[in-house]
């Protein structure tokens, strides 16, 4: 018998009013009459006493809406436990990230995932971005974190977050009294860049080319934490994401100087294999950055 029909003779036995126990499951009052009528034609047995007002219930009629409140409470208590269930997560998380991802937010990430499903492991390696993609179609991991996130007819994007750019220079730095910069303030200076080959590096060379902007690059890399040093020991400026400034200019190591032109920025996303069937653990981790 469905619950719905249970709670139903329920709310009816407690009320001792069928249009009230209609109400009060949404349905009309000649439906909840015709209701009662079917189930008792069905166990052979009256089960109110409609000769009296308020209806009163027969002795069938209290055995059932205690049978009914037995049942109820039972259902209840099945779905608060399976709610439990559905909530303790197990299983591993696969990723692979860009260091610059891992560096700035991963240790966060792992701790917070750590402390809400102590049961489930998370596994992270840090790769270049052509490694992301290669360890996401290879089906070595569940999915990869990467800047300038590319679909592909085997790669599937979620985008993740938008990152703004600010010139990053060491305090001792003409530019780093400014409470902000506008493109051609960055023309003629010595420049830290990013290795040719990664798609920040061309996104940046992009912004100042359109700009016509020319700056005197000194030295390049292929990860974050080596730019950070390089401009922290006054070998020149660059242009990175806000956020991976924080502990530094905390420290007062480095300034971050936001830039007159707010639609640079550097979006994030999560890749994955299209098709991917996701553990419990996965689509929990995805959850978790969703509301990072």
């Amino acid at each position: 018998m469905a619950f719905d029909q249970l709670k139903l003779f329920k709310d009816i036995g407690q009320t001792r009013s069928i249009s009230r126990g209609a109400s009060l499951n949404g349905i009309s009052q000649s439906a909840a009459s015709q209701h009662v009528l079917e189930l008792e034609r069905e166990l052979a047995v009256p089960l109110l006493d409609r000769s009296t007002r308020p209806l009163a219930l027969t002795q069938a009629g209290r055995l059932y809406l205690d049978l009914c409140r037995d049942v109820l409470r039972r259902k209840e208590e099945f779905d608060a436990e399976l709610g439990q269930h559905k909530h303790h997560v197990e299983g591993t998380v696969k990723v692979a990230s860009i260091y610059s991802v891992g560096l700035s937010e991963m240790t966060r990430i792992e701790q917070e995932f750590a402390e809400r499903y102590p049961d489930a492991q998370l596994e992270v390696e840090y790769l270049r971005p052509e490694k992301v993609y290669e360890a996401v179609e290879g089906d070595q991991v569940d999915v990869g974190l990467v800047s300038y996130p590319e679909q592909t007819r085997q790669i599937a994007v979620i985008p993740w977050l938008r990152e703004q750019m600010v010139v990053a220079a060491a305090p001792s730095h003409p530019l780093a009294g400014h409470d902000t910069v506008s493109p051609a303030d960055l023309a003629g200076h010595d420049f830290i860049a990013f290795d040719d080959d990664l798609p920040i590096r061309r996104e940046v060379d992009r912004f100042l080319r359109e700009r016509g902007v020319e700056v005197n690059v000194v030295m390049h890399f292929d990860n974050l934490q080596m730019i950070k040093e390089a401009v922290g020991l006054g070998s020149g400026i660059s242009i990175v994401p806000a956020r991976i400034l924080q502990s530094e200019i905390a420290q007062g190591r480095l300034v971050g100087i936001p830039i007159d032109a707010p639609e640079l920025f550097r979006p994030l996303g999560v890749i994955h294999r299209r098709k991917k069937h996701f553990n419990q653990a996965t689509q929990s981790f995805l959850e978790l950055l969703r509301q990072v």
